[in-house]
């Protein structure tokens, strides 16, 4: 059970792989606190269980740091460049996966671990571009974890000095707080969104390395300040960096191409 959110992460799912090893959550239990006409009942319980919930929340944090780095250590050793991709739903995280995979995706050696609540359907789009992709679905589950990641790496056997894009579950909250032990948190917040979008969820912003704003081409016919939002979240994060694309016209993917180039170099160290 998540502490933070309240969702359960007993019913992951990861295509292809082969045994299930389903978790057991951290329950929530009252036992039984009640009032047996003290008066003090009510009292305790206000008092007690929010020290639990904030107890339970670190422990299962702690538990996904130590898995998270795990996985980063993982990646160092094989030279492969780990990318956390996140946002609310509907803001083009996959089709900005899909024109990349078909303009780059050879070059850069991509394959994809897919976060979904349920259906196959984003990584049956990904396997459609050519690129290898694992679907773990989170049940009633609103973001992926590192132990998650774990169990999709098995199955994907990324090669070494590639790239593994992780398309997170939909969601500007809980995913912000689960490390996966990726190089690098990319936020993708679409025009179609509020401008206010950092200033609402901080903690997102605060942790990115970087702030895609998607549909670009839209913005004649919306009411989105690019510039606003820039500002709001150089508020949050000032040393965030910024790109502006389009994945469908293709606005701006040149510069996110080479931005990947980029961190893939400096994860080998060798490269001259």
């Amino acid at each position: 059970m998540c502490a933070t959110c309240g969702c359960s992460g007993t019913g992951t799912r990861v295509s292809g792989e082969k045994h299930h090893h389903d978790h057991g959550g951290h329950g929530h239990g009252d036992e039984g606190h009640g009032d047996e006409g003290h008066g003090h009942g009510h009292a305790e319980a206000v008092a007690t269980v929010p020290s639990r919930l904030i107890e339970l929340e670190q422990d299962v944090l702690a538990k996904n740091d130590l898995l998270a780095a795990g996985n980063r250590d993982w990646f160092t050793e094989r030279g492969i460049l780990a990318l956390n991709l996140m946002s609310s739903p509907g803001a083009g995280k996959t089709t900005l996966l899909e024109r990349t995979i078909r303009d780059v995706g050879a070059e850069l050696g991509i394959s994809v671990i897919e976060g979904d609540q349920e259906t196959l359907l984003d990584a049956e789009r990904i396997e459609a571009t050519g690129a290898r992709a694992v679907q773990i679905n989170t049940g009633g589950g609103c973001h992926l974890d590192a132990e998650m990641l774990q169990r999709g790496l098995r199955v994907l056997q990324p090669p070494d000095r590639s790239v593994v894009m992780v398309e997170n579950v939909g969601n500007l909250v809980c995913p912000a707080l689960f490390d996966l032990g990726e190089r690098m948190k990319v936020v993708i917040i679409s025009v179609t969104e509020g401008a206010d979008k950092p200033l609402k969820y901080p903690q997102m912003f605060r942790g990115g390395g970087l702030m895609v704003i998607n549909k670009v081409d839209l913005v004649p016919y919306v009411d989105f300040d690019v510039a606003r939002c820039m500002d709001y979240a150089r508020q949050v994060n000032p040393g965030l960096e910024v790109l502006e694309v389009s994945a469908t016209r293709g606005d701006g993917l040149e510069a996110w191409y080479s931005w990947l180039r980029t961190q893939r170099d400096a994860t080998r160290p060798d490269t001259a």
